[in-house]
């Protein structure tokens, strides 16, 4: 879990009261003043006394005052504290994995892309923020069969045949039309140089080993070029080398603090653009559990008001994607934990259920 590198420095009453500020103002969204916590926080302390600690937190940089209100609300520090000192100090209510199973309702027939799907929309739909799913990584995906078919109007038709039974069925433009007896030299050279080996291995060499063939064999050889250069990149889903399914995103529309309208038009461009989202989501993938990135600790300025809440999912021993719950850092992180914990281990379950 990212996480500050202190252990907590408050006193029992200081971190008392920044618990139940956090509380507070995750529930009412508004910032927090000293009467209010007085009567909230079951200390019977005075409201002077009160300020008193919240004139210290504010030093130490836990709570900060947003504008010209008496009011207090939580830093990244604030919440940071919160997260990995004070929130398994209560009841945190966490949510059974049979409950969210017949929620969810994953069906192990379905395929990785129908249930990452459902599980991006379940995320969503029960945090009221945006859900976010990898789509399972295939460790070895073996090239065993290609296939060009001219459709005409300079479309192909590219049969892949990947391990030993999933079919993919591809249309592809190309910059001229190709006769029958083009795309049958393509197909033969292409299963001749690449049948059997891994496609992350064929992405890699393709252009190397193509362009030197090009230049021994010259316009034999266009079509090769042309067919494998489409055949073999990613498809649209993951043309930016981001392969994820991202519901919701609308709903952080709905929560005053990500109202403005240029930070929203920089986040959904950011969400479209996929890249810098996804590397996120891989750093998650490679770190130790569940990970909480709390505004910049992210590391994209875009981000700076969200928190991402996220845990890598699995098939068999392997860690194969990442599931996670955007919203911002006023969430219910206790409740958005809960659930994106139980959920990465129910999806996990689904897809050794197909193994």
């Amino acid at each position: 879990m990212v996480s500050s590198d202190h252990t907590s420095p408050l006193n029992e009453r200081s971190r008392h009261l920044l618990q139940v500020l956090v509380e507070q103002h995750i529930r009412a969204g508004e910032p927090i003043g000293s009467r209010s916590l007085a009567r909230a926080s079951g200390l019977g302390l005075s409201a002077a006394t009160i300020r008193n600690v919240m004139f210290d937190l504010e030093e130490q940089g836990y709570i900060r005052a947003p504008h010209t209100s008496a009011g207090r609300v939580p830093t990244e520090r604030g919440y940071r504290l919160f997260v990995d000192h004070l929130l398994g100090m209560k009841p945190t209510g966490q949510i059974s994995a049979a409950e969210l199973r017949e929620q969810l309702q994953l069906d192990a027939d379905d395929a990785p892309q129908d249930l990452v799907e459902s599980v991006s929309s379940f995320l969503s739909g029960f945090t009221s923020m945006a859900g976010v799913v990898t789509l399972p990584r295939r460790e070895v995906s073996k090239l065993r069969y290609i296939e060009f078919l001219p459709l005409g109007e300079q479309r192909v038709l590219v049969i892949l045949v990947v391990n030993d039974h999933e079919v993919q069925n591809r249309v592809i433009h190309t910059d001229r039309d190709y006769s029958r007896s083009e795309l049958e030299r393509a197909t033969n050279y292409l299963n001749r140089q690449f049948g059997g080996r891994d496609l992350n291995d064929v992405r890699a060499s393709l252009q190397r080993e193509l362009r030197a063939a090009r230049r021994e064999l010259d316009r034999m050889m266009d079509a090769v070029v042309d067919m494998a250069g489409k055949a073999f990149s990613p498809d649209t889903r993951d043309r930016d080398g981001a392969n994820f399914v991202l519901a919701g995103e609308t709903n952080l529309m709905n929560f005053e603090e990500l109202s403005d309208v240029d930070k929203l038009k920089s986040l959904f461009e950011t969400f479209n653009r996929k890249r810098d989202l996804y590397d996120l989501l891989e750093r998650c993938s490679q770190a130790d559990g569940l990970q909480i990135y709390i505004g910049r600790e992210s590391g994209y300025e875009v981000l700076d008001d969200l928190s991402i809440v996220a845990a890598p999912y699995s098939q068999g021993s392997d860690i194969v994607g990442v599931l996670g719950v955007i919203g911002p850092t006023r969430m219910e992180y206790d409740r958005v934990i809960s659930v994106v914990d139980v959920t990465s281990r129910l999806l996990g379950a689904a897809l050794n259920s197909r193994s």
